[in-house]
């Protein structure tokens, strides 16, 4: 097998390794048990400087024929040996199974929860996970129990964002051995578009019965129906500002708008211009969504590609996340 055109050579070997080591085919299914023959286990830096330092201890004691220092030197390489099986035990038969990620908007953080399962009657500290080019998180798992553990993840793009390899790791308990796993759980991300921060206000098209409805949102949007926690979608004009400002330390809370006496409203591809490319209908339409989504509106979508061509008009969140869904996914099939 030669290497992809555009990688290195040292990228290839890496990428061969971590195939082999997973001993198996990528995304795995749930749960991964991390068995003997995937954990590898290698001196640390503090432990190739504590072998060093024995080796001069030995040497020391041989030059000068001291007694204790022969006692001294192999008890402290016995100490060395027991925390190589300690260190495996930590990781080894440990299971990982995928949890939940809820979506997030393009330029957020991903968060994929990992859930890591004991069955062993004493716990497993200090186990890290990081993804490749991102800091290591560090947890403890009980004894006979399971936590969930949240590696973030930039999302860039909108679409899928599948949880690339997870790397497993601990220098439990002397931190003179590091022994370390890899892992591929089938878990992946939707990504919605980012919402425009300058979008044009809403269209004035017309419904199936051929009658046109605003995009403004001015009838209903007098009616103040309440507040909610801040959502990063959120238009910042919704935001209650004048209570920020008098609870410092409290989160920022959205205004809430009764909508019940507007019209429905139509968000459509064909509506903008022509000169708008795709990424910024898309990014154009999220706003419009979340815009009308929290000044409690009811809106259609009219989107190439979708059964019908179109999400009909309704309300609430699962409409919300359809509708953003539909538009994180346009293109990518």
């Amino acid at each position: 097998m030669t290497a992809r055109p555009g990688m290195s050579l040292k990228g290839w070997l890496q990428e061969r390794f971590y195939r082999w080591a997973l001993r198996g085919k990528a995304p795995e299914a749930a749960p991964i048990l991390l068995s003997r023959q995937r954990v590898y286990v290698l001196p640390s830096a503090q432990g190739l400087a504590f072998a060093g330092m024995l080796i001069l201890m030995l040497a020391a004691t041989m030059n000068y024929a001291l007694s204790l220092g022969y006692m001294l030197v192999f008890l402290l390489a016995g100490l060395g040996v027991m925390s190589i099986i300690h260190t495996f035990r930590n990781l080894v038969q440990l299971r990982i199974s995928p949890g939940r990620c809820p979506p997030v908007f393009a330029g957020e953080n991903a968060h994929f929860g990992l859930l890591l399962e004991n069955r062993r009657e004493t716990p497993r500290p200090a186990i890290q996970l990081h993804l490749p080019g991102q800091p290591p998180l560090s947890v403890d798992v009980p004894a006979n129990g399971s936590i969930e553990a949240r590696l973030a993840l930039p999302a860039a793009r909108r679409g899928w964002l599948a949880l690339p390899r997870v790397t497993l790791a601990t220098t439990y308990p002397l931190g003179l051995i590091r022994t370390w796993a890899y892992a591929a759980p089938a878990a992946s991300c939707l990504v919605y578009p980012a919402p425009a921060r300058h979008a044009p206000p809403f269209p004035v098209t017309a419904d199936d019965s051929g009658n046109s409805s605003s995009a403004a949102l001015a009838a209903g949007m007098d009616d103040f129906a309440g507040l909610r926690g801040h959502q990063p979608a959120d238009p910042p004009r919704h935001i209650a500002w004048k209570a920020a400002a008098r609870q410092h330390d409290e989160p920022l809370q959205t205004k809430l708008f009764s909508g019940s006496a507007t019209q429905e409203l139509w968000f459509d591809w064909e509506s903008l211009p022509a000169a708008v490319d795709t990424e910024q209908r898309l990014a154009i339409l999220t706003r419009w969504v979340c815009d009308a989504h929290g000044g409690g509106q009811r809106w259609g979508l009219r989107l190439p590609g979708l059964p019908g061509g179109r999400i009909a008009p309704a309300d609430g969140e699962a409409h919300f996340h359809a509708c953003l869904k539909a538009l994180a996914l346009h293109g990518t099939h």
